[in-house]
């Protein structure tokens, strides 16, 4: 199985370095010295990796036949293909490739489906799993313990406890039209108390997910790690 590890920068130096933004969560195994790497477009490689190192907190390469700064200009943003067995998986049992989850039916704790997981999205703060549901519309849910409670390999199912208004948007819109006029009527001096079984923060999961800008590509050779909400 191939998958995207990396995406080359611009060049760094005069000596053929470049900088590689990362997209795999095992640089140190996929992108070292002495991989040999596929590209996308394919006529720009394959790609020998023969040195690397991090300066100022990025990864630069540098490749072989490569020398000097016009060359690697010249492979400014073609992507970096690593060759995966697809039953390999990473060491940490909280973790998961991509291509593992792709798919996955995605299931609350009392069994409604919600869909399949159609793409991953890697952001700054958590990743988010793209869900596909039956009528063809989407969903985004935090990749985090506290909401999806269970990755299922072997049932090719991740289980998930949503908070109200994440999964259903009808939810979602009472709740916060309700949450506003509990914020008003606090303001005007009424203070009234929060309904028993009420989540007064309903919705905001949902706002979250949907405010986030997505930032992933299928076929990304990064890992997910389920995070902590």
């Amino acid at each position: 199985m191939q998958l995207v590890v990396g995406r080359i920068g611009r060049a760094h130096g005069i000596r053929g370095e470049v900088t590689v933004e990362v997209r795999t969560d095992e640089p140190e195994l996929r992108l070292g010295p002495g991989a040999v790497l596929a590209t996308d477009p394919a006529s720009a490689g394959p790609l020998t990796i023969e040195s690397g190192r991090v300066h100022s907190g990025r990864l630069l390469l540098r490749f072989a036949g490569v020398g000097d700064r016009t060359a690697a200009e010249a492979l400014r943003n073609i992507l970096l293909i690593a060759e995966v067995d697809p039953e390999e998986t990473p060491e940490d049992p909280e973790e998961f490739y991509d291509h593992q989850l792709m798919d996955l039916e995605v299931v609350t704790t009392d069994g409604t489906v919600v869909g399949r997981i159609s793409e991953i999205s890697h952001l700054p703060s958590q990743d988010l799993f793209i869900v596909e549901r039956p009528d063809g519309s989407e969903v985004m849910i935090p990749f985090v313990s506290e909401i999806v409670t269970e990755i299922d390999l072997d049932e090719q199912r991740a289980v998930v406890d949503p908070p109200r208004g994440l999964i259903d948007t009808d939810e979602a819109e009472i709740a916060s039209a309700r949450e506003a006029a509990h914020e008003a009527a606090h303001e005007a001096g009424q203070g009234p108390e929060t309904e028993p079984g009420q989540d007064s923060g309903a919705g905001t999961a949902q706002d979250a997910a949907h405010g986030s800008e997505q930032d992933s590509e299928q076929g990304s050779g990064r890992g997910s790690e389920r995070g902590d909400a």
